[in-house]
């Protein structure tokens, strides 16, 4: 793992630089520490310099910036109330266009994107590409990459700019907005691409490098979201007709069934709890794992420099020691987010030992849901566990500090990846297409394969009200009157439990047209929020027809006169 993430590194640093200078076309001379881009793509090791260039501004976005953009969902939220223009006030849902953090997502997603349209220029116009598949292997990496960053755009904003040649092509740099179906039709176009030229992952693959099965998945998820309802540019929230939608679920199968013949990837063998101290443990597993955001700082300073399980897990005291100890003891952990309780009591477990840990059930509910910290104990000259009985102290589990190798470079970083994509989540999307085309016995059979692997209870149509409907809250907008209303019951509960805070549960809220309601619900029912202080405001603050899309950043306002100075509805 370390081989490859110090490779990662310093490659990234010579292509960032590389592709820097290239696409800002500043280059008119040739001097020795610059590329020209005929000398970028004169062979194909240069060329693969280039494709790191284009991963290289994921680090950015996910390091800590992509954690409050799917928050608030019903499953986690933001601590703290006071207005900072960055994580509260977008998990919050008090963001505005001078939002900082909102800007430079905007712009790393456009700078992924602009390095992606450059090096497929580049690659597909070096000789014999035609016929090297080498050579189309890597465009098909590259434009996996541009399928990622445009999707982020398309979820986040809407209808936006957007293009497929580079600057150094194409010189108009002010574009009008582009209908999302247009830019939806682009990244499938980009994902067939990918998945018809990228081999299959096998054990001696690396998760952090795209493969068949990352662009197989991602064009589910990109199909699912295209299915579901969207806010449009005239304040309306529609989604597509039912032939589309049919189709698009139809597609989705089509990939599963690919995943299925192939038959590599699959639940990792050492359970659900042991999955994610992995993760934080940097172990690399392409099993499960399909697709992840390597992060790795040589010094916690410098790099693709990570916070999962600082930023995001629970809460950790800084150690009270000297600077000659830091290989001996955990890094400190901010712990910015905090769990709505409530999803504690949801799972489903049958017994507990003395401390409240599952035996019978459920594993991931200890995974989601922390209930301790540590401190800092100067007499034990240590860090010391804390359970925490107040459920507005309870932290996202999924990524800790206890769980990673013991020492630190920088109290606040760590080189832990995040897992983009995994088998579990594609299964999941496999299942609600089944059942949207009509098959839920097959839908019911998937789902049940999730909660099989992690000790929950299988649920049918028959034992449905026993271990659904009675363990959860009644959800009065979405109708379980017939079977397929029954697992649509049953897979928004089962997406929670499974995939909670790793950046998609928001998204399927307002893919199913609910979000606004599953926010209130939980915000009227937590513990957290009481009579004199409301801790998690997401459900108060939503406003319908405005925040299932974030505003244009005011800069890009400013400069672009394509906008005409109008901003997303109600912004």
């Amino acid at each position: 793992m370390k081989t490859y993430k110090t490779y990662l590194y310093v490659l990234g640093i010579l292509a960032g630089s590389l592709l820097n200078a290239s696409c800002s076309d500043l280059l008119t001379e040739d001097p020795n520490s610059y590329y020209q881009k005929k000398d970028i793509f004169e062979t194909k090791a240069k060329a693969a310099m280039a494709v790191v260039g284009v991963y290289e501004e994921l680090p950015t976005l996910y390091g800590y910036l992509d954690m409050a953009f799917p928050c608030s969902d019903d499953t986690y939220y933001v601590s703290g109330q006071t207005a900072d223009k960055g994580r509260r006030d977008i998990a919050h849902y008090k963001v505005t266009s001078s939002n900082t953090w909102v800007n430079s997502v905007w712009q790393g997603n456009y700078t992924g994107i602009e390095r992606a349209n450059y090096t497929v220029e580049g690659i597909e116009g070096m000789p014999g590409y035609a016929e090297d598949k080498d050579l189309q292997a890597l465009v098909a990496e590259v434009k996996f990459l541009r399928a990622l960053y445009a999707f982020n755009l398309v979820r986040y904003w809407g209808d936006v700019p957007f293009k497929t040649t580079s600057t150094n092509v194409d010189k108009n740099v002010f574009q009008p907005r582009c209908s999302r179906e247009i830019i939806y039709d682009q990244i499938v176009e980009d994902l067939n691409f990918a998945k018809t030229h990228l081999p299959w992952a096998n054990t001696s693959t690396t998760p952090e490098k795209v493969t068949q099965g990352a662009a197989r998945g991602l064009l589910m998820r990109v199909l699912l979201q295209r299915a579901g309802y969207s806010l449009q540019m005239d304040g309306s929230i529609t989604r597509p007709d039912d032939d589309k939608r049919k189709s698009y679920f139809e597609d989705v199968i089509k990939e599963w069934e690919a995943f299925n013949a192939n038959g590599y990837h699959d639940f990792y063998p050492g359970g659900y709890t042991e999955l994610f101290k992995g993760f934080s443990a940097g172990t690399l597993n392409s099993i499960e794992s399909i697709f992840e955001i390597a992060f790795y700082s040589p010094d916690g300073k410098t790099g693709a420099k990570g916070y999962w399980g600082t930023y995001i897990g629970p809460s950790v005291a800084h150690p009270g020691i000297s600077v000659t100890e830091v290989n001996q003891f955990m890094g400190r952990a901010n712990a910015m987010f905090r769990v709505v309780p409530e999803w504690k009591g949801f799972f489903d477990v049958q017994e507990e030992d003395a401390d409240g840990n599952v035996i019978t059930g459920d594993e991931r509910r200890d995974v989601m849901v922390c209930t301790y910290k540590y401190t800092w104990d100067k007499e034990l000259y240590n860090h010391k566990k804390v359970i925490n009985k107040n459920g507005k102290d309870w932290y996202p589990g999924k990524w800790r500090r206890e769980w990673m190798p013991i020492g630190y470079k920088d109290p606040n970083v760590t080189d832990v990846n995040l897992c983009y994509l995994r088998y579990a989540d594609v299964v999941l999307m496999a299942a609600e297409a089944y059942n949207e085309t009509g098959d839920t016995p097959e839908a019911w059979k998937l789902l049940n394969s999730v909660r099989k692997r992690s000790g929950a209870r299988e649920i049918t149509t028959e034992t449905y009200t026993e271990l659904m409907k009675e363990k959860v809250y009644k959800l009065r907008f979405i109708s379980d009157g017939d079977d397929a209303g029954k697992f649509r019951t049953a897979l928004y509960w089962e997406r929670g439990f499974e995939l909670a805070f790793e950046g998609q549960r928001k998204y399927d809220l307002i893919r199913w047209g609910v979000i606004k309601e599953a926010l209130a619900l939980f915000g009227s029912r937590s513990e957290v929020n009481t009579s004199t202080t409301t801790a998690y405001p997401a459900g108060d603050n939503f406003q319908k027809g405005k925040h299932e899309l974030f505003p244009i950043p005011l800069d890009e306002l400013q400069l672009n006169p394509m906008f005409e100075s109008k901003n997303n509805p109600n912004y």
